[in-house]
């Protein structure tokens, strides 16, 4: 098969491809922006920025790239509506949220002409995203990574919903390699996105141990966590997350009160900025199920050019 352009609203992505917009500074300008460069759509994760540093990040991938530039703002952290309005102000082309769901986003979409493509998990949610003026919809299940709204496989939950609305259907979750594309189109979607390949790309804003343990691990090497946050994750099984897992992990050190609602049971900004950093013993490492089949850390030319070889084949 070939792959189509990707039309969400007034944009026309060469390649169907979202990058996934991995938050806590793993997706920044330099990934956004190599992304976009081949036909796809690049995403900043902007949770936990600043207003003034997501503009600077977003000014800075446009320097970067001419192509689609987008954000990935969690609804469930505090200053929502400020890092949604600081986006609009510089531009960006369009604005992705999950982790919760916001009907005010829209109608700033709607005053700035943005695109707004909510992430939802089930088909009652992706009708009430199209009432309310989605330009389109993310599909994403249990096998994805970051935070989850539904156990069930992506795969499952995008037979629900492919052909179900009448915007563009996106599907997330297990989305790491070419034949796992195909196999999502397959179901009928308009477009993929991909997060846990790009984890192991030369351009996330990770250390090189967690990019090398990306390539390590297994998809037995998964576990399901709760997050303070409220919601499940999938991530690499390490010390920090069992201690999660058994309910030991220790109480924030200094809270600085950024989710909107937290257990305080730990810190999960913390531990991802820890995993960020490189740090194994206090780093919680999210990831998609489908880690094991990332087998190298490639720059993200080789792995769209490993997507164009595949289809083009």
């Amino acid at each position: 098969m070939r792959l189509p352009e990707l039309k969400i609203a007034d944009l026309r992505a060469k390649l169907p491809i979202i990058q996934g917009g991995m938050a806590i500074r793993v997706s920044m300008a330099e990934l956004a922006a190599a992304v976009a460069n081949e036909g796809g759509i690049g995403v900043i994760g902007a949770s936990v920025m600043t207003p003034q540093e997501l503009k600077s990040e977003i000014k800075k991938a446009r320097k970067l790239s001419d192509g689609i530039i987008g954000v990935n703002i969690m609804f469930a952290a505090k200053g929502f509506g400020e890092l949604l309005k600081a986006s609009v102000e510089a531009g960006i082309d369009c604005i992705i949220s999950g982790a919760g769901f916001s009907r005010d986003m829209f109608g700033v979409g709607k005053e700035y002409d943005t695109p707004v493509i909510p992430i939802v998990s089930s088909l009652k949610l992706a009708r009430i995203s199209q009432k309310l003026g989605a330009s389109a919809v993310v599909v994403e299940g249990g096998n994805a990574g970051g935070h989850l709204g539904s156990d069930e496989n992506s795969f499952d939950l995008v037979k629900k919903i492919a052909g179900k609305v009448d915007i563009p259907v996106i599907g997330a979750g297990e989305a790491v390699t070419p034949a796992d594309i195909e196999a999502m189109f397959k179901l009928g979607v308009d477009g993929v996105q991909m997060g846990t390949r790009f984890l192991a790309s030369k351009e996330a804003s990770v250390s090189e141990k967690f990019k090398k343990l990306c390539v390590k691990a297994s998809s037995d090497d998964v576990m399901k966590i709760m997050s303070s946050v409220g919601y499940k994750a999938n991530a690499i099984k390490t010390r920090f997350s069992e201690l999660i897992k058994a309910g030991e992990a220790p109480p924030p050190a200094n809270c600085t009160d950024c989710l909107k609602s937290c257990t305080k049971k730990f810190c999960i900004k913390d531990a991802l900025i820890n995993a960020k950093n490189g740090d194994m013993e206090n780093g919680v490492f999210f990831t998609g199920a489908g880690i094991g089949r990332v087998k190298e850390i490639l720059s993200t030319k080789e792995i769209f050019q490993e997507i164009k070889d595949y289809f083009n084949a």
